[in-house]
């Protein structure tokens, strides 16, 4: 190893949300202390694989929406372990000159962030090692000023991320959602799922224990919540529903799943 070379801790004794999240998704990239978490949050809420899938599947929707209603810039806070497709994959299937930031906190998507830069040669991605507690420092950094524009429209992705912020009395969520919208132009679109607790309180307050015991602390909202992140741009048809029913590419798919598996609204709103 070089002298310049940097060790990176991956913290493989602990749990870690988004590699708990790939787990519940089928992926490879997570490890016994992640699983055993997983399987303590099947044994509380055995929706747990569904509630993930369709939440993953409501990410494909929107950015294909977005990408063919003419927004070519992507910005991916909490971008997780790359499971595919990813969201450059659909963005720039549809259009290929589109250009996609990811960011993450957790150092192993910083190991695995190869995947996320298979651009097309029209467009482009770039990775950001970064956590949303600190809106400002993603918005500065050298990588995501390199790709994005941030005087066009910005499509920004908040997927199944928010409630892994907790308010600590201060309502420090929608403040770091503020801070990401403002820095946003006239055009740009809000895409964002959060988990709640208003369909099955009991199981979900379980699962929060479970995360809390694996050093994560979890805040689910309510529907008055989630709308609140929206606060100031207009809502995208259909508004707010759980995360299945929103534009389902089938009829059939937004009545496959009841709302207590699915537990996870969704929403898109552009900035006026």
């Amino acid at each position: 190893m070089s002298e310049h070379e940097t060790v990176v801790d991956l913290q493989l004794d602990r749990a870690h949300s988004s590699r708990i999240y790939d787990y519940f998704l089928g992926g490879k990239t997570n490890f016994l202390a992640d699983r055993m978490a997983a399987g303590s949050v099947l044994g509380v809420f055995p929706a747990a694989l569904v509630a993930a899938r369709i939440n993953r599947e409501f990410m494909h929707r929107a950015t294909r929406f977005l990408a063919e209603t003419g927004l070519r810039q992507f910005l991916d806070i909490g971008t997780g372990i790359p499971t595919g497709p990813n969201l450059h994959d659909i963005a720039q299937g549809v259009a290929p000159d589109a250009r996609v930031v990811y960011t993450d906190n957790d150092p192993i998507v910083l190991a695995h962030a190869a995947a996320l830069l298979l651009s097309t040669p029209e467009g482009r991605t770039a990775y950001v090692q970064a956590d949303v507690t600190d809106p400002e420092g993603i918005l500065a950094a050298p990588r995501l000023r390199d790709t994005l524009d941030l005087t066009r429209p910005v499509a920004l992705s908040l997927n199944a991320l928010m409630h892994f912020v907790t308010d600590d009395g201060r309502d420090r969520a929608h403040a770091i959602v503020e801070t990401l919208k403002d820095a946003l132009p006239s055009g740009s679109v809000l895409a964002m799922t959060h988990a709640t607790a208003d369909f099955d309180p009991e199981a979900m307050g379980k699962i929060n224990e479970i995360y809390a015991d694996a050093g994560t602390v979890l805040q689910f909202r309510s529907r008055a919540a989630f709308l609140r992140f929206f606060d100031g741009w207009e809502l995208l048809d259909p508004g707010v529903t759980l995360s299945h029913q929103w534009r389902p590419d089938r009829p059939e798919d937004a009545t496959h799943v009841t709302d207590a598996e699915a537990a996870c609204y969704a929403g898109l709103a552009r900035k006026p």
